[in-house]
């Protein structure tokens, strides 16, 4: 499953996000090297909703956060807006990154809980010197109004005294004062009872519609990433495994790991055949200390050969699909074969930091 490569990447003025070949490694005490993400490569159009998804350990958050460089991935490059972030300067970088926001998992420790509502949400502003303090107040108490929350009573109250819910459309306001034109959203939902979820669903649409924003929507739960993304990246070990609009790929995977992260689904009836016969996956997430060789899924792939150990599979077009491809040597669909991409050099799997 575990593959590199740059064909699907749009051509460059189509993308307003465009990440190449993101390599993002950490050192791990005396263990070695954690290769978080290898060699994964995404691009965003203006508008658009992309739902990066895979386990816990897979690296879709450390390819989020890699993108607004925290931390600045070490190799590869981002460009937004046809500007390459990985060479910007820091007080450069400072300067961009008001338009490139997160919203963390967890809500409530991701305010501080010594300042007020209204404190949390101006700080942005107050940093930027943007408006005076009567101006600011309007912004903010407008913002606090499109998230659903009542201004009057909340301006002066802390988050200790607001429900996770709720906790979660501050932090939404408080990405939205600077104007960012991008949202990287890391489970913005999970942390959250059903119920609620989809009023922050529904929520972060309306806010898309009325800001016109672009968004990485990280998640683990597929149903929710089906409803809100126009495509869906697939990423496992480090690696992209799959990626394409997301009618298509929910509805036929290409890829045997994607497919047995759709069979996990817990269903009210069973619907034999819905997952192409793949049968759940079976073992646990390797180390990303020490990756297996070739297709990093070979190791729980029921259709793993020989080929899988030796030969790292490349992202190549999904048959019949545009926009839809897949880094499998033996996938589930007919795919193209892979070809030299023009004006590309493919990357091997990097050698991990400290390592001749």
């Amino acid at each position: 499953m575990a593959g590199s490569g740059t064909a699907h990447l749009r051509p460059p003025g189509e993308a307003l996000i465009r990440a190449e070949n993101l390599v993002v490694q950490f050192r791990s005490g005396r263990h070695g090297v954690v290769q978080a993400v290898s060699n994964v490569s995404l691009d965003v159009a203006k508008g658009e909703t992309v739902g990066l998804v895979g386990e816990s350990g897979c690296g879709k958050s450390t390819t989020g956060r890699a993108i607004v460089q925290l931390p600045r991935p070490n190799s590869g490059k981002v460009t937004f807006e046809g500007r390459e972030l990985t060479a910007l300067s820091q007080k450069e970088l400072r300067e961009v990154r008001p338009r490139l926001q997160l919203i963390y998992q967890d809500p409530i420790s991701s305010l501080n809980p010594q300042m007020t509502v209204e404190q949390i949400v101006t700080e942005p502003l107050v940093i930027w010197g943007k408006g005076n303090k009567a101006s600011r107040r309007e912004v903010v108490s407008d913002l606090l109004a499109a998230v659903g929350l009542d201004p009057k009573a909340s301006l002066s109250k802390r988050a200790r005294q607001f429900s996770g819910g709720q906790c979660q459309r501050i932090c939404i306001a408080r990405a939205l004062v600077l104007d960012p034109e991008v949202l990287i959203l890391d489970e913005p939902v999970s942390a959250l009872d059903v119920s609620v979820q989809a009023q922050i669903l529904n929520l972060l649409e309306d806010m898309k519609a009325r800001y016109g924003l672009t968004m990485i929507f990280i998640a683990h739960d597929l149903a929710v990433v089906r409803n809100v993304s126009d495509r869906v990246a697939v990423m496992y070990l480090g690696k992209m495994c799959e990626i394409g609009p997301t009618v298509p790929l929910f509805d036929q995977p290409a890829h045997p790991y994607t497919d047995g992260l759709l069979a996990a689904i817990p269903k009210l009836h069973d619907e034999p055949g819905a997952t192409g016969g793949v049968k759940l996956l079976k073992g646990e997430l390797p180390s990303a200390l020490d990756p297996p060789s070739g297709c990093r899924f070979r190791t729980r792939c029921p259709r793993a050969q020989a080929r899988c150990a030796a030969e790292e599979p490349v992202l190549r077009p999904v048959v019949g699909t545009p926009g839809r491809f897949v880094a499998c040597h033996f996938p589930l669909v007919d795919a193209a074969e892979p070809a030299p991409e023009a004006g590309t050099v493919q990357i091997p799997d990097p050698t991990p930091m400290g390592v001749a």
